[in-house]
């Protein structure tokens, strides 16, 4: 993995505000690690903000110093270095997400029941045929960088988005194995309506990729009964239950054994779904679906770095659920979000044997 020029940017310096993500100057052509926001938040059940959540993440992230302790003793003290770069906000997504959002309001106020209605029947429709344009897109964008060889991630956006992701890469990696980071299994069938609503994406993932041969969750602590039966039954899925670490933790378990045990599960090449409410909920607390409990900033990070520690391959990943918070001047959600996705970015590139 070749770095890109470093004489370009001082890491001692200051972020450059004007510039890419972190600050960083490097573009889509001499960066190893590619960024696809995607500002989407049609299915969004409670509430909303999470569409801008990419410009969240990017306002704050050069604030942050980027030389990284954690990955230093491992030998990969600046990730950076390697060329990180995040795509312009397409306008295609932009206006997918308006047509979108409009066209599923209604029905998300009725909760997904719509009876005889034909004017709602007529807009779940058109909000189904929006997912799969915007699916489509997805795809086409991580497989545009997939075949030049590029790492790429994904910041959305509502969890919906990932699908299209999820996709390409598996389409590469057959086999795949995906880490879920989340408060929520993500399991529903077609949850009020919508073939890729964003609490579907996981059902959607195991039953419709063929790439993906494993899904293993982690923090899940919101769901229903359906949910809860195929967590526990189906082949391709381990659950980790939020409760059940909370147990194990409080009874003397480390997790650090629990984490080895997490990461064996997986195959080789691995894809980490990230869903920010799968933290503690004040390290995101303007998430559209905040849920008690959840995992610690050091739980969280210290998963990413034993898992490229492992041997395995980290072969693309998303953030997703980032919200600013509206009021003045507070970018805590997107300084929570940045540092998550430099924590992704380091482990990714690590497991893909980027070394300073």
């Amino acid at each position: 993995m070749k770095k890109a020029d470093v004489r370009k940017f001082n890491p001692n310096g200051a972020g450059i505000t004007d510039g890419n993500i972190f600050g960083l100057p490097f573009n889509e052509q001499e960066s190893n690690l590619i960024l696809v926001p995607v500002p989407f938040e049609m299915t969004t059940s409670y509430g909303r903000g999470t569409a801008k959540g990419p410009k969240t993440i990017l306002e704050a992230s050069p604030q942050l110093d980027l030389f990284d302790v954690e990955y230093a003793e491992l030998g990969l003290p600046r990730p950076w270095e390697f060329g990180i770069h995040m795509e312009p906000e397409s306008a295609r997504a932009r206006t997918l997400n308006k047509d979108g959002c409009q066209a599923a309001k209604p029905v998300i106020a009725k909760g997904g029941v719509i009876g005889k209605n034909k004017n709602l029947k007529a807009k779940l429709l058109k909000a189904n045929r929006i997912s799969h344009a915007l699916n489509t897109f997805v795809f086409e964008r991580f497989q545009k960088h997939l075949q030049k060889n590029k790492l790429v991630g994904l910041v959305g956006g509502d969890h919906s988005v990932s699908f299209g992701a999820i996709q390409a890469v598996a389409q590469k990696h057959p086999g795949l194995g995906i880490l879920h980071i989340d408060a929520h299994a993500d399991l529903r069938d077609a949850y009020e309506g919508f073939e890729h609503s964003h609490a579907s994406i996981m059902n959607n993932v195991i039953h419709k990729i063929p790439g993906v041969a494993k899904l293993v969750q982690v923090g899940i602590r919101d769901f229903c009964d359906e949910e809860y039966q195929l967590a526990t039954t189906h082949p391709k899925i381990s659950c980790y239950f939020d409760a059940h670490l909370r147990d194990r933790s409080l009874k003397g378990e480390s997790f650090q054994k629990i984490t080895k045990e997490i990461i064996a599960r997986l195959p080789k090449r691995v894809y980490i779904s990230f869903d920010i409410d799968g933290l503690e909920t004040w390290l995101c607390p303007s998430t559209g679906t905040p849920v008690p409990g959840g995992l610690s900033f050091h739980q969280s990070s210290f998963l990413l770095k034993e898992l490229a520690l492992s041997g395995k391959t980290i072969v693309g990943f998303d953030l997703n659920e980032v919200a600013p918070s509206g009021r003045k001047n507070d970018q805590w959600d997107g300084n929570v979000g940045a540092r998550i996705l430099y924590k992704l970015c380091a482990a990714a590139l690590y497991s893909q044997g980027a070394r300073n």
